[in-house]
């Protein structure tokens, strides 16, 4: 009987998925992002970048991109930890260690938005 290994980054489909539907808000951000600061050219202006970000709108996506690019980092560095970090108690502390730091980030995030 061949025994089965229960540790690895052996997750599949739903993390190849998480981080392409990540990224792919990621870009969209970007993108977007990107064709507001050529409207903005010759703007100098401290109102205009105000104005922007007090539309709801804008606050969602930024956001949902903040959350996106965390949960994307989460993916890539869980897998990291997984595939080159061996000892089983350094790897559960990095990892545990990564969570907190990432919530932290998202909680961060929330006020730097929203507040």
């Amino acid at each position: 009987m061949v025994k089965r290994k229960l540790t690895g980054a052996h997750y599949g489909l739903r993390d190849w998925a998480m981080q392409r539907a990540t990224a792919v808000v990621m870009v969209l951000y970007t993108v977007l992002f990107f064709f507001f600061l050529l409207g903005m050219i010759g703007a100098n202006d401290y109102t205009e970048w105000q104005a922007l970000f007090n539309k709801t709108w804008v606050k969602v996506f930024t956001q949902v991109t903040f959350i996106a690019l965390f949960l994307h980092a989460w993916v890539g560095i869980r897998d990291l930890w997984m595939d080159y970090i061996k000892p089983f108690y350094l790897r559960l502390f990095l990892q545990c260690a990564t969570v907190v730091w990432l919530v932290g980030c998202t909680v961060y995030s929330f006020f730097a938005i929203w507040g």
